[in-house]
This record gives structure tokens, sequence and C-alpha cells, in this order.
């Protein structure tokens, strides 16, 4: 394997023409000028409220924990990306689509997150429209383009370098693509390896887009294992009470593939950092050690319908659980708050094994 690596690798060198070069990173009293975020359902904050979708979460009980209000997060209460945000001291920056995001409002950072977005364009069309990986990187163009007429020239290289873009994809071209094979060819195209390649490629070409903007610090969170979601759990394929661990071994490809692109554009990409999130790591911890962090309910959703509450999400003014905080899934598909702010907190603070090189308060910092 680690030879199709160093192949890929200088696949993608060469035909992105990257040069080669290593940056000196600094630790200084770095500020956070802004928050962009790009990814999925796990970090939406209610795009698809304004596009032609069946992928929405803009109804109660969604939101049951976040000011009692459903705003789209897929979600009891706050994101990943909610949290990380409290804790680099910054706002959890508004959806793309709300028409209300513009002037000022977009200073801070936007969210392009679209729930049933891939990195492949087709994934998850079956829920209808949707911002795709590619969408979402020219949608960030537009803001940015935006801003550059609102700042000098000198401010505004030095805003992109002080700017964090978060990128949370990959699930879905799993569970809404390859994992539907009544629906997408893909299972029959590719072997699990191939696929995680074909991802990593189009993945690759996105993050030196970004990069090629202005963008510096960029974090790239692994996916997590999906063979251990509600949804998984209630496909009938998974021995009772287990995860469906054919499901988490075509993964791995995927994330040791991340890790790896992150390395090779840390080496070649002058004067950026790339960094990637163990989300795998960190949500197995949880699963495989529940009780040391305070959870009882690991193998079914807070709130949906079916085996494991995991078949179908939380219907329309449904009662979810109310020990909420002991839930590791709130649906289906999704963790709870209560999840997500130990991943935003292991992203922020953690070792190398949990964000790798740096990890989110280190990247802050850096200049």
């Amino acid at each position: 394997m680690k030879k199709e690596w160093e192949g890929w690798g200088l696949a993608v060198v060469v035909t992105a023409g990257v040069v080669l070069g290593h940056s000196e990173w600094v630790a200084g009293q770095g500020r956070v000028s802004a928050l962009f975020v790009l990814g999925d359902s796990l970090v939406d904050v209610g795009n698809n409220n304004y596009l032609a979708s069946i992928a929405r979460a803009n109804y109660f009980p969604y939101g049951i924990d976040f000011n009692f209000r459903p705003t789209g997060r897929f979600c009891n209460g706050k994101t990943f990306v909610d949290l990380l945000g409290d804790l680099l001291g910054v706002s959890s920056p508004p959806a793309f689509a709300d028409p209300n995001t513009s002037g000022i409002r977009i200073l801070g950072g936007v969210n392009y997150a679209s729930a049933a977005a891939g990195i492949l364009e087709e994934t998850g069309q079956h829920y209808g429209a949707r911002y795709s990986l590619s969408q979402q990187v020219l949608n960030l163009e537009t803001t940015l383009n935006q801003l550059r007429g609102m700042l000098s020239p000198a401010n505004f290289t030095d805003y992109l370098a002080k700017a964090i873009v978060v990128l949370v994809f990959g699930s879905n071209d799993y569970i809404n693509n390859y994992l539907m094979p009544d629906l997408y060819s893909s299972s029959f195209t590719y072997t699990p390896p191939a696929f995680a390649n074909l991802l990593l490629n189009r993945y690759a070409r996105q993050l030196l887009a970004l990069n090629s903007l202005g963008l510096r610090k960029l974090f790239i969170a692994g996916i997590g294992p999906l063979g251990c979601i509600p949804n998984q759990r209630a496909s009938g394929r998974a021995p009772l009470g287990r995860c469906l661990d054919s499901v988490n071994q075509m993964l791995g490809t995927f994330n040791e593939g991340l890790r790896s692109l992150v390395d090779q554009l840390n080496q070649r990409s002058q004067g950026a950092i790339f960094a990637y999130g163990n989300t795998y790591g960190a949500v197995g911890d949880i699963l495989n050690n529940p009780t040391a962090y305070g959870f009882s309910v690991i193998d079914r959703a807070c709130c949906g319908i079916g085996r494991n509450q995991g078949q179908i999400t939380c219907m329309p003014l449904q009662y979810p659980c109310p020990n909420r905080t002991q839930y590791v899934f709130w649906d289906a598909f999704h963790p709870t708050q209560t999840v997500n702010s130990i991943l935003a907190r292991r992203a922020f603070y953690g070792p190398p094994s949990d964000s790798y090189p740096v990890n989110v308060q280190q990247m802050s910092l850096l200049h």
C-alpha cells in the first residue's frame, strides 16, 4: 500500500504543479480572522433549508437543546464546528444560502456545508439539491470576491492567512453512494481501495484549489466508524449488538490516505498548514469505553424510527429520549451535542493521534 500512495502522491503533485518547499512555522500571538466551513450534514447549519432537498432538519425535535429552536442543524444542539468556534473564540459562521448572509456578516467567515453532500458530484443526488464539495469551493470563492472588495489588498492577504478552513467530507460518499448499490453503480465499478483512492484524488484537487485562493490553515476531518451508526446497525447486516465491521474496514484506505495526503501537502505547499482530524479514533474510543465518557447508550439513536431507531431519522414533532447526554447518537446518522463537544475538544487540544501534525489551537497560533 505504501508504494501505491507514493505513486498517487506524485501524480497529485505533478498535476497540480505544487511548489516544493517547507514552511517555517513559528508560534505567535495569532488571531483567527474567520472560520470557513465546508462539509455535509455533520456541520450544516441550515444551507439545505434554502435548497430543494428532502435532507433537512428545520423542524422539531432537531434543535431541542439549541435554545429549543430548529435551525437546520442535524443535531439536538450544537455541531462540531459550533463548538470548535466556541473554543477558538469566534462565532459559528452563518449559512451561505441564507439571504441575510452578506455585508459585514461574512467577515467572520461563512458555512457552506450541505446535508447529503459528498466529494463526488453524484453523491446524495437521491435527496435532491445539495452543494457538493466542488460547488462549496466555488461558493467560497464567491465570498472571497466579496471580501476582496471590502478589504485593502494587504489586509485581505493577512485576513486569508489567519482564517481557518474546516472540511468534513466523505461519509455520504459511502452511506449515500457506495453502500447503496440499488441507486449507485460505484460499488460495481470500484473495489473499496479503488473507491477510496478516487475520493482522495478528487479531494486533493479541491484542497489545492483552496490553498491557491490564499487560504493557509486547513483542518480536514477523517470519516468516523460508519459501521457503528444506527443506520448501518439497522440494516440487518450487522450481528446483534455489533457494528458492521465490513463497512468500518473499507474506511481504512480513505482515512490512512487522507493522513498521508496531509503530509504531502505540508511538504509541498509553501506557507500553508494542513491538519488531519482522527474522527475514527475519537469516536472509536467513545464506543469502546462509553462509561468513561458518561454514555450508557451506544447502539441506537435518541430520536428515530425502526430497528435501533436508525431506519428513519427524527420525524417532525417526535419526542426524543429525555437523557440525551447519555446517548452517543442523536439520530440514524449524527452524533449528539455531547459527542460533538468531545470531538471538538480533541481536535482543538489533542495530541497528534487526534489532530495531526498540529491541533486546531496550535494551528490558530501559527503564522
